[in-house]
């Protein structure tokens, strides 16, 4: 068992009649919300809890991608990624991911992800989402009928060119270039290991299985309702030929660790009301623009996590924002380290799933709090749930880097006048 802690950047300080005031969280926020000096705090914040998860010793920590939104502040995770790669040693960076469609070219992609890989030694999880509609057909203005075609290119030619090391011509529909020769490679040969994060889209199943890629369910709602989806995928790949190995999939629960459950509720009621309150209010005329779903999954009447959440959004008596429906509901998995890990244990085991991404941050949760419920986990849940499958099963889905002997170490600051440089530059 892989447990990673992923981090969604929330925007903290959304007013108390956020929902009644706002159409949605996505696409079309008020701007004027949103407070720069703020933010520069927030992100500090945020950028120093990931690393001190990946002190606490999660196997990996995970940052991804949106636009024009209040609960994702990162546009560019690959930003967040490099820092994280220079400022921890052995954990590994899970960047889930970058929208392959939304770059032009997408040779930048190639290129910023082999630039992260060198920085951590070959730590990096490369991830490719296809896109939610809000962030690529309305934030980003892409055709939502060309959107699956131009990712599939962008695709190919990006892994091309991490293990092409000849200098080549392209010729796509959407991309012509006459030299492609990115510069660096990454450490991983042939590439770092691609994860795929999907909503549920019968296409993105099959596709996991024929280029073996991990595929990820990245649940807002929890693994009682991400049954259904991991069971769709499970069963396609059962038709497809595939063996049943847990490391093929990886699924998002949000956690909250106390002493007990009566403290746990106490402590989280606050963050996890304003994520699924205001973080999670979505409007749905966003989310399923024409073309976007494919055929294939609408026959299948497999409904994707951003439609759903959007139709719960539209009828306030469907929507779980108070604690005891959330937890009731299994968004938020709740308790003792005992009671997590059983509920932990029970979902891995139920979902076949290998790779937990742990949400240990949501809404508007304290630095401080973050770090009990980070520590918490790490401490007294995680001991419990790491050897989960490795009798069983390999994972052949997860980085190997340069050996930890053989890679550099970040110098401390030194600071102080350099002496003679006066003297030098003349």
């Amino acid at each position: 068992m892989k447990l990673l802690w992923f981090h969604l950047m929330p925007y903290t300080e959304l007013p108390d009649d956020f929902r009644e005031k706002n159409a949605g969280v996505w696409v079309d926020i008020d701007s004027s919300l949103f407070d720069p000096e703020r933010a520069h705090f927030m992100y500090n914040d945020f950028m120093d809890e990931l690393e001190f998860a990946a002190k606490c010793g999660f196997d990996a920590v995970c940052v991804n991608e949106h636009h024009a939104n209040g609960y994702g502040l990162m546009p560019s995770p690959n930003l967040i990624a490099s820092s994280l790669a220079r400022n921890t040693r052995d954990t590994k960076i899970c960047v889930m991911g970058n929208s392959l469609a939304l770059y032009n070219p997408p040779t930048r992609v190639a290129e910023e992800m082999a630039m992260i890989d060198c920085i951590s030694g070959g730590r990096l999880i490369a991830g490719f989402p296809v896109g939610t509609p809000m962030d690529t057909c309305f934030a980003y203005g892409q055709n939502p009928s060309m959107l699956r075609d131009r990712y599939y290119e962008a695709h190919d030619l990006v892994k091309r060119a991490w293990t092409d090391r000849s200098v080549f011509a392209f010729n796509g529909r959407y991309n012509k270039f006459r030299y492609v020769n990115i510069w660096p490679y990454p450490v991983q040969k042939p590439h770092p290991p691609i994860w795929i994060p999907g909503g549920g889209s019968v296409e993105t199943w099959q596709w996991c299985a024929e280029m073996n890629y991990v595929y990820c369910y990245l649940s807002y709602f929890g693994y009682k309702i991400g049954l259904d989806t991991m069971s769709g995928f499970w069963k396609e790949m059962d038709r497809l030929g595939k063996e049943r190995n847990p490391y093929r999939a990886g699924f998002l629960q949000f956690v909250g660790v106390a002493e007990s459950r009566e403290e746990a509720m106490r402590l989280y009621k606050e963050p996890a009301e304003y994520f699924y309150g205001r973080c999670l209010h979505l409007d749905p005329r966003f989310v399923q623009p024409p073309g976007y779903t494919t055929e294939a999954t609408i026959r299948a009447r497999v409904e994707g996590q951003v439609a759903t959440a959007a139709k719960k959004a539209t009828v306030r008596s469907k929507t779980a924002t108070n604690m005891k429906d959330i937890v009731d509901q299994g968004y938020v998995v709740i308790g003792s380290p005992d009671e997590v890990a059983e509920q932990l244990r029970h979902a891995a085991t139920e979902l076949n799933v290998g790779h937990l991404m742990m949400l240990c941050q949501y809404g508007n949760m304290s630095k401080e709090l973050t770090a009990y419920n980070t520590r918490m986990f790490a401490e007294k849940v995680m001991p419990q749930l790491s050897g989960m499958f490795d009798d069983q099963w390999q994972d052949d889905w997860w980085p190997k880097p340069m050996p930890l002997e053989g890679r550099a170490v970040p110098d401390a600051y030194l600071g102080g006048e350099v002496t003679g440089a006066a003297e030098a530059a003349e």
